[in-house]
């Protein structure tokens, strides 16, 4: 079976936070992933996650301002500065955390830039982010975001990351495959995870429509979860989704799986 981790952003949201790390474990759950821990000092987290005995194996590079519904900054030409000062302050929480997965939100292009601009400018922040990170030991990542819950976002197929990653030609840098994601832009998923194993350094799921938990909707998880073990996956599975009810009831689609 899947290594399975909590995201943290969306499970568990009636309890505070840094309250989710030990909630997670109560669930059965030995690793977490979050989007942003900077709105905490690194110490409260790492205490969060030391004290209730979880791994963090997940979470975004600084991505704007997200309440104003930004969603990533790295294909912005005038937030390079930004960008980068992000990602050292990144690399300082993972290393205090142990985490040795950092994720890209490429974001959204302003109106005033040419796509073949906005891309150069992704391409020198992922090269920037790689390499400060390859020093530290931790891994890259690109997420394709799907373009009808982020309408605009600028990386939104496999193909286009796999194309951008092998652009920046980084050793450390990696696809992160969101099954949610993937099944709204383009579907084929088995097929697609298989072709681009090698590139996948982390999966996230949710079921569609909804981006509920899996068993609410169109996705064959029972199915996915054999074909992913299968093909030989020892990454983590990050469930990023938002509990239809109550997380602890929502968990049964887990209890269900196979040993």
């Amino acid at each position: 079976m899947p290594r399975f981790a909590a995201n943290l952003s969306y499970l568990f949201p009636e309890r505070a936070f840094l309250d989710r790390f030990e909630a997670a474990v109560r669930c059965g759950f030995g690793a977490v992933e979050f989007h942003f821990p900077y709105a905490w000092e690194k110490e409260s987290v790492v205490q969060a996650a030391q004290g209730a005995g979880v791994e963090v194996v997940l979470f975004n590079l600084p991505a704007g301002d997200w309440e104003a519904g930004e969603r990533g900054i790295a294909c912005h030409p005038d937030r390079m500065l930004e960008f980068q000062t992000g990602t050292v302050n990144a690399a300082e929480y993972a290393l205090a955390l142990g985490c040795t997965r950092l994720n890209c939100l490429a974001g959204i292009a302003p109106v005033d830039v040419g796509r073949e601009t906005a891309r150069a400018t992704l391409i020198r922040n992922l090269r920037f982010a790689a390499d400060e990170l390859e020093r530290l030991g931790i891994r890259l990542l690109l997420e394709p975001i799907n373009t009808r819950d982020v309408p605009g976002f600028f990386v939104s197929r496999t193909a286009q990351a796999v194309e951008l990653i092998d652009a920046v030609g980084a050793d450390n840098l990696y696809l992160q495959y969101d099954i949610y994601h993937a099944q709204v832009m383009e579907g084929d998923l088995a097929r697609t995870i298989e072709a681009n194993l090698a590139r996948i350094a982390h999966m996230q799921i949710a079921d569609n429509p909804g981006r509920h938990e899996p068993g609410t909707g169109e996705i064959n998880f029972d199915f996915l979860f054999r074909h992913i073990d299968q093909l030989g996956y020892d990454g983590w599975i990050g469930c990023e989704y938002r509990p239809a009810g109550s997380t602890e009831a929502g968990l049964e689609w887990i209890k269900r799986l196979p040993e």
